[in-house]
Formats: structure tokens, sequence, C-alpha cells
């Protein structure tokens, strides 16, 4: 018994189907790789920097794109198919619709949230602070304040008031 070929629509409607899926992993990642290039507690370099800053800058449009291409195959996957082709085409779709509402987001504001409020207390005190940890000091009207570098890594700015002073701590 001779096998038969496969026909060409079906042929057709599996190759629309891999496409959709690759398009819902590269609108994924448009949005969730700058955001893992610039984690809180991972290290930065200047080329990671400048990526990220680069894929999020051009992921509003990519991620518009990708939806409209995505959109156009999941209307010809749509036509003709089963309930549970349909099902999957809807659950592709959702990714595609979440990562063009994620990209207009600024996702790094989100990640790096400024410390409210600060606590302080006298260097002798500061038991959380090894000798040889850096921090940034700030000194102004007889007034001075350090702030851990490892506690900046995840906020990257704190909010304090030094010497009557409102002062923005970052780097």
């Amino acid at each position: 018994m001779r096998e038969m070929p496969p026909q060409p629509h079906r042929t057709r409607r599996r190759l629309a189907g891999a496409v959709l899926f690759v398009l819902v992993l590269l609108a994924i990642a448009l949005v969730a790789f700058p955001m893992w290039l610039i984690r809180p507690f991972a290290p930065q370099t200047p080329e990671g920097l400048s990526l990220s800053f680069g894929l999020r800058r051009w992921a509003p449009l990519g991620t518009a794109l990708v939806l409209m291409t995505g959109l156009s195959l999941a209307t010809g996957l749509w036509r003709g198919g089963r309930w549970w082709s349909r099902a999957l085409v809807v659950l592709a779709l959702v990714p595609l619709v979440g990562s063009v509402w994620l990209s207009r987001q600024n996702l790094f504001e989100k990640m790096f949230i400024p410390m409210g409020t600060t606590a302080s207390v006298p260097a002798a005190e500061a038991s959380w602070v090894e000798g040889e940890d850096p921090v940034l000091a700030v000194a102004f009207n007889g007034d001075a304040a350090a702030y851990p570098v490892r506690q900046l890594a995840y906020h990257h700015i704190v909010q304090d008031l030094v010497g009557g002073v409102p002062v923005a701590v970052t780097y």
C-alpha cells in the first residue's frame, strides 16, 4: 500500500502554525530580553545596556508588526480549523497582544523601584554593612549619610534628606 503525500492545504496550515509560534517567541523576546539584560543584582555592561535600551526603543514598533502578522496568520488558521486549533490560535494571540501592551510600559522603572523611606543609624550600629562594602556618601550642611551600594543595586535611587536638603542618591 502506497502512502499518500500530505495535502498542500494541510502543509500550509502547519507552516502557518509554526510561523505563528515563532512570532509568539519573538514578541516575548522583544519584551523579556531587555529586562533580562538589565535585571537587578546582575553585572551590567555598557554593551548590554546599549542593546537593552535599543531593543526597548524598537519594541513597540516590532511587537505591533508581529501582532499584525500574527493576526493575519490567525485569520487564515481560523478558517476551516477545528475547535482545538482555534483554541490554540486564541492562546497564541494572548502573548502577542500582551507583548504589545508591555512594550509600551516602562518596565525598567517597575524593576528598579526607588526606595521610598530611608532609615539611618550611626555607622557603628550599621551591622548589615561590612567594613569593606562600598558606599555612596553625601555630606551637606554639617550632616553626612552613607548608602551601601549593595542596597542601591536593586533600587538604583534613594530619596533622602541630608542637612535639611532633599537629595536623590543614585549611581
